[in-house]
């Protein structure tokens, strides 16, 4: 198995780098992600201007790495189509720092990059985040990941599936389950500010979170209960074809014992 690891936080982001240094353990992986930060871009694709790519020094051992001068869309369109030298199988994008939760998965680089290679590769892809606070569990998420990547290789999670996964901030010990969700309505509200500089007026978009959810089957319940939220995205209109109700206590039960 072959699997492309870019994310929307850079080629030096800790996240990529754990992502990379797990999955190298059970897969062929090679790396193409932006070459700076480029949070918030969405699936949003450099269509007007050059795309360029500089191969990198591995962020795992062993990994072959580009950074792009693009979006986390760019970076996987170029692998697919140039900069892997075998078929990629999989597309894993993270892990992002701060979740990705509700109309969030409209912006997120993250989810976009994963939205690419399910849309444009047709392949089975996931977009991997942890909630942040005292400490960011990067080496938590990253076994996750792990564990997906081979439910979908041995096909109990379906080919064609866009997962969206956050990880609560938590350690592993302290999750308390794995729901099977679909992003909230509404997780935030945005605040326009209206600001002086002392020469002329701007205005600062200001982000607040909305009211504690109580939809008990979305996203932000569960990482609000100390649970792993996966969400199947919808593709084209065409929802990923249903995952087994079941996966979720077999996944939360092998997540414990690594």
């Amino acid at each position: 198995m072959k699997i492309l690891v870019t994310n929307d936080d850079g080629i030096f982001a800790d996240g990529l780098k754990a992502l990379a240094m797990e999955l190298k353990s059970i897969a062929d992986v090679v790396v193409v992600a932006p070459d700076r930060e480029l949070s918030a871009m969405g699936a949003s694709v450099s269509l007007h201007q050059p795309v360029r790519v500089r191969k990198v020094t591995p962020v795992a051992n062993e990994v072959e790495s580009y950074a792009v001068e693009g979006t986390p869309a760019d970076c996987v369109i170029l692998a697919l189509g140039k900069l892997a030298k075998d078929r990629i199988e999989m597309v894993i994008s993270g892990i992002n720092r701060g979740a990705n939760l509700g109309d969030d998965v409209l912006i997120s680089g993250t989810v976009g990059a994963a939205l690419q290679g399910s849309i444009h590769g047709r392949l089975p892809a996931i977009a991997i985040s942890a909630a942040v606070g005292d400490n960011l569990y990067l080496d938590d998420a990253a076994k996750f990941a792990a564990l997906l990547a081979r439910r979908i290789e041995s096909g109990v999670i379906p080919p064609d599936a866009c997962l969206n996964v956050n990880l609560p901030n938590l350690p592993r010990e302290k999750i308390n389950g794995v729901n099977l969700t679909y992003p909230a309505s509404r997780s935030h509200t945005d605040i326009v500010e209206e600001r002086y500089n002392g020469k002329r007026r701007y205005y600062w978009f200001v982000r607040q979170r909305a009211n504690k959810p109580v939809d008990e089957k979305t996203d932000t319940w569960a990482l609000e209960q100390g649970n792993i939220s996966i969400s199947p995205l919808l593709i084209a209109s065409k929802p990923s074809p249903p995952i087994p109700d079941s996966l979720c206590s077999e996944l939360f039960r092998e997540f414990k014992r690594i």
